[in-house]
């Protein structure tokens, strides 16, 4: 008896109930991650839009960015949110925002990470003559809370 076609059926069989990715990337697909990829994408549309109010309704209310500095002056809350971004909406004008999600890593406890690269464009007028371009690497971290997948770190 040949063993050789029973083990690449079995190998096939394998393979075709292994974990499957969304379409174009290496993140598994499962419901959390489409969910927070839709959180991702309303975050980025929102910022474009200098939408300060979809923008909060993204966040956790224990958000909290420091902004990279040491200074708690300068940190971005829940509580602050309303002045802070629509003062800083006023003072750009087009933002134009592509994200290319690397990495989402939900964990059981109800938290997740997701890596990604930003490129960002925007004009801001009365400061620079020039549209203002930057791009780095990113992690945001979010909270499953009620059901729905909110961000606790990391604009």
């Amino acid at each position: 008896m040949n063993v050789r076609p029973l083990l690449v059926c079995a190998l096939l069989v394998l393979a075709a109930c292994g974990p499957r990715n969304i379409p174009g990337t290496q993140i598994l697909d499962t419901n959390d991650s489409r969910a927070i990829l839709k959180v991702m994408e309303q975050y980025r549309s929102a910022l474009e839009a200098r939408d300060a109010k979809a923008i909060q309704g993204l966040v956790s209310k224990s958000f909290r960015d420091n902004a990279g500095t040491d200074d708690p002056a300068d940190d971005l809350t829940y509580e602050n949110m309303p002045e802070a971004l629509p003062a800083l909406f006023s003072r750009i004008d087009s933002p134009r925002l592509t994200m290319d999600i690397r990495k989402v890593d939900v964990r059981s406890n109800g938290v997740a990470t997701v890596i990604y690269y930003w490129n960002a464009t925007w004009r801001a007028p009365g400061l620079l003559d020039k549209p203002q371009r930057d791009a780095e690497l990113e992690q945001m971290v979010l909270q499953k809370e009620d059901g729905h997948w909110r961000i606790v770190a990391g604009f």
